[in-house]
């Protein structure tokens, strides 16, 4: 420890998971079709339609979440609509203006620790329509969500239920993110399955980047319908890979023996070794994570001294004396650099 900081930013510092290496190594000389029209990516889209018990979906393999996000919601919307999401939501604030950029407005809701409700989401759109001026306004035409959240935490099967509902009502699509997929499905809290994200949704990707793979994320259209063309809309936005196989075999080995559902084990584990230490050091936390991001309150002095030994990340200031920094476990984080912080932490706050 001596030597370097520990890292706890985020869940993507690490390469990836040795199944992923394994599998790429191995195929490292094969010849294969590109773009994705390959054994690796067709058996990969196989394995993902069978775990959401979706035969018919189509399954595209894209590089990052924000070039997945920002070519999704353009390709749904029409030049008029904007999507609705969380004021907190990634693509309302961590992605650089990117869907805006396109030419679309993020139409947002208040949060409820990351998450939208129903209600307001109802409340939105019956405004739009009731308001007689409406034809001057930008027009809710499809729905964002993340699952986890940008706060770690989870919508329960019932919550989702209240949002597709609503959502079909009005004709609108649903889309999820699912950066952050693994740790969810891994939260002894979570009561969302792949099978319900693909009955509930009308698209959502399946996060690879930061769940053990090197880069890549699996976007799901449980209908093709709904975005004819969309091979050649990726090709079109620059996002098509040449060697598509690079994104296919690592979806396979994730999706190979149930890896996926286990990858973000051990990163739930530690969230919650961390959680019960930051208690336990009488050191507040936010609120308590179901899944694999801590948010801890710092007075600013232990901030100070803490930042010479760990990396976390910036969250907000709640106030002049204290900082709320994100702490990121992930599926490689070890039981050494856990221990190590939990010490620091005792340490620093006696």
């Amino acid at each position: 420890m001596a030597n370097r900081k520990l890292a706890f930013t985020s869940d993507y510092m690490e390469g990836a998971h040795p199944r992923i290496l394994e599998a790429l190594t191995a195929t490292n000389m094969e010849q294969t079709p590109g773009y994705g029209l390959d054994p690796f990516c067709e058996s990969a889209k196989d394995r993902i339609r069978t775990a959401c018990e979706r035969r018919e979906a189509a399954v595209y393999f894209l590089s990052g979440g924000t070039q997945t996000n920002a070519i999704v919601i353009t390709a749904i919307l029409k030049p008029w609509q904007g999507v609705v999401a969380a004021v907190t939501g990634h693509i309302a604030s961590h992605e650089a203006g990117a869907i805006e950029a396109g030419g679309h407005k993020v139409l947002t809701l208040p949060e409820y620790r990351g998450k939208i409700s129903a209600s307001d989401l109802e409340a939105l759109l019956r405004t739009y329509d009731e308001d007689a001026n409406h034809d001057h306004m930008v027009m809710p035409g499809m729905v964002y969500i993340s699952q986890p959240t940008e706060y770690g935490t989870l919508y329960s099967l019932e919550e989702l239920r209240a949002i597709s509902k609503i959502c079909r009502r009005w004709q609108i699509p649903l889309y999820a993110d699912g950066a952050r997929l693994a740790y969810a499905l891994a939260s002894p809290e979570n009561t969302v399955t792949l099978p319900d994200l693909a009955k509930l949704c009308d698209a959502f990707y399946i996060g690879g980047t930061k769940c053990g793979a090197l880069l890549g994320e699996a976007l799901v259209i449980p209908d093709p319908g709904l975005l004819p063309h969309f091979f050649t809309i990726i090709k079109q936005r620059g996002a098509l890979l040449a060697k598509g196989r690079v994104l296919g075999i690592q979806f396979d080995a994730l999706f190979t023996d149930g890896l996926y559902d286990k990858v973000g084990e051990t990163a739930i584990s530690y969230a919650v070794r961390l959680q019960d230490a930051l208690e336990k050091a009488g050191i507040p936390l936010l609120f308590r994570s179901p899944t694999n991001q801590i948010f801890a309150v710092l007075e600013d002095d232990m901030k100070k001294t803490l930042d010479q030994y760990v990396e976390t990340s910036f969250w907000e200031k709640p106030d002049a004396s204290h900082t709320t920094v994100r702490i990121a476990t992930s599926w490689a984080t070890s039981q050494e650099d856990v221990e190590a912080l939990i010490d620091l932490l005792t340490r620093f706050r006696q």
